[in-house]
């Protein structure tokens, strides 16, 4: 096979304010993200996953004619696709362009079309179970993203020697080791095969890059940088584009529905930023709290990578005021606090009254008089925020924590992620069955998954060194001083392979326990996803984030 023919049969700024090592000079142990995330009552009616067509009354509120022009252009592409959809041969030429539709970020236009193909469960057993190793790959991705059931022994098994090592055969099928490289992150713990998948395609691909002409070359090297799982869609989706647009053999009416949606999507979060801008400027807690982060585009990018789609737009930008203050209460405990106001701005919270304000200092008060506006149902969830920063502040002025399983256990809740997740399923309309307090004592994996992915990420880069004095507050230097023999690559190692493994619990709850709404669990994914973005800190002392530099151009800017 072809590699043109596979690639689409079946497809293969700005300095970011959001590098706090840049703001604060290194001033402290100052967390970088939503911070170091119950049971509730499954709800598909909370972001069913489809990211509908818009009317452009509701996309837009202006009558800018190149806007409504382009409204007008997808109506007519999402028509032009369906109609080749309905002519396609079915079979492998079906799965291919829903693989391709899920790559561009665009089947949500065509949610009918994708669900019948994932229910042909007899032809994606047919091209998982065939000879052809990209086929296979194809549908085993397909058919897990379904909740279908399928064990890579069984359908890569074929593809290995008697060891159980993958033939040697397939090391130049570049369309087959891609797929390798996709499903590999998929890994639900326990399937080895997956692991040799990792190992094997990731050698030969690297391996052969230099043979490759320039515009696959850049896809394989993209593609082993930003795995298909575990890396943002939208991000991918450019990417994607940009590839197929250099191939021979096209579909003009994808492409172009692709490009428009991508730029509609655009204006709109453009809108949604500019409105979020207005709100922390008329707030006035720039000037009110001065050593506090003012990094509203990272707050923003956030909230737009979880939550997707036109009819979100509005809890969009009233999450992104949460995750504000996520970022301000953090700051307020680790940079200028004393233990005594640190102490009374927890009571108060607690007590939730305005009143409590009076007793507190200036800057204290008028945090605590702008929260109180915002939100108001779910006070608790605030309560046991404060509660974990405080226990963190007597951590770090004891300098001892009890041990890195405790600390972990508490990052969890002030990583900010179980508190963003309630609000916004209060925002998108979710009854929860418990109380806030009850929620946070027994987080769902679908939540505590991404918080601790977050949490570890964020501490791989906050212990300076061995030699450190005391506790910085990261999992890394507690680590360390639990096990003094280690060396700090050593510490990393093992704290990579708890992401790893959070990955798996993850993808455990997407693809096989399904406790929650697909799109639920996919918000949960985004965060994970967008955790690699926010960390993915360049060498040398500026500590910049390139890769999130790219996503804001491309995708706000």
């Amino acid at each position: 096979m072809s590699w043109h023919a596979f690639s689409f049969a079946s497809s293969p700024g700005t300095a970011a304010d959001a590098s706090p090592a840049a703001r604060d000079g290194g001033r402290s142990r100052s967390r970088g993200g939503l911070r170091r995330a119950g049971h509730v009552r499954s709800s598909p009616a909370v972001y069913s996953g489809q990211r509908e067509t818009a009317s452009p009354s509701v996309l837009l509120s202006t009558t800018d004619v190149d806007a409504q022009v382009l409204v007008e252009r997808r109506v007519s592409l999402v028509n032009d696709v369906k109609e080749m959809l309905r002519t396609a041969s079915g079979g492998r030429e079906t799965l291919a362009t829903v693989d391709h539709l899920r790559r561009l970020c665009i089947d949500h236009y065509f949610q009918d079309e994708v669900d019948s193909a994932m229910d042909d469960v007899a032809c994606l057993q047919e091209l998982a179970h065939g000879g052809d190793l990209h086929d296979a790959t194809l549908a085993f991705r397909l058919m897990r993203e379904a909740g279908h059931h399928v064990s890579p022994d069984e359908v890569l098994g074929r593809f290995t020697n008697d060891n159980g090592d993958f033939n040697l055969a397939y090391s130049k099928d570049i369309g087959g080791l891609l797929g390798l490289q996709d499903i590999s992150h998929m890994n639900m713990g326990a399937e080895a095969l997956l692991c040799k998948a990792k190992e094997f395609s990731t050698r030969h691909l690297k391996s052969a890059i230099k043979q490759l002409n320039p515009n696959l070359a850049k896809y394989v090297r993209q593609s082993l940088d930003h795995p298909y799982h575990v890396s943002l869609m939208q991000y991918k989706a450019r990417h994607h584009l940009s590839y197929l647009q250099t191939l021979p053999t096209k579909c003009s009416a994808m492409e172009e529905l692709a490009l428009v949606d991508f730029q509609l999507n655009k204006l709109l979060h453009q809108m949604e930023m500019q409105e979020i801008k207005r709100w922390w400027l008329d707030l006035g807690l720039a000037q009110e709290i001065p050593f506090a982060r003012d990094h509203v585009q990272k707050w923003y990018v956030w909230v737009m990578t979880v939550i997707e789609g036109v009819f979100f737009s509005r809890c969009r930008i009233e999450l992104t005021k949460v995750v504000a203050f996520v970022y301000i209460v953090d700051d307020i405990f680790d940079l200028v606090g004393t233990h005594d106001e640190l102490s009374c701005f927890t009571q108060a919270i607690k007590i939730w009254d305005i009143e409590a304000a009076d007793s507190l200092p200036s800057y204290m008060r008028s945090c605590y008089k702008a929260l109180y506006n915002i939100t108001n149902d779910i006070a608790d969830l605030w309560a046991i925020l404060f509660d974990g920063f405080m226990r963190e502040t007597e951590w770090l002025s004891a300098r001892e924590v009890s041990d890195s399983k405790d600390y972990l256990r508490n990052g969890v809740v002030t990583s900010g992620v179980p508190l963003v997740f309630v609000h916004m399923l209060f925002m998108l309309g979710h009854d929860l069955e418990k109380d806030a307090s009850e929620f946070i004592d027994h987080i769902p994996s679908v939540i505590s998954c991404p918080a601790k992915i977050l949490r570890l990420s964020d501490d791989l880069g906050s212990a300076k060194d061995e030699a450190q004095e005391g506790l910085d507050g990261s999992y890394k230097e507690l680590y360390l001083k639990e096990n003094p023999g280690l060396t700090v690559g050593e510490a990393e190692e093992h704290m990579h392979g708890l992401i790893a493994r959070e990955w798996e619990e993850l993808n455990k709850e997407c693809f096989s326990r399904r406790a929650f709404s697909g799109g639920f669990t996919e918000m949960a994914l985004n965060v994970s996803r967008m955790v690699a973005v926010m960390y993915a800190y360049d060498g040398g002392e500026e500590r910049r984030l390139s890769l999130l530099d790219d996503y804001i151009r491309m995708l706000l800017l």
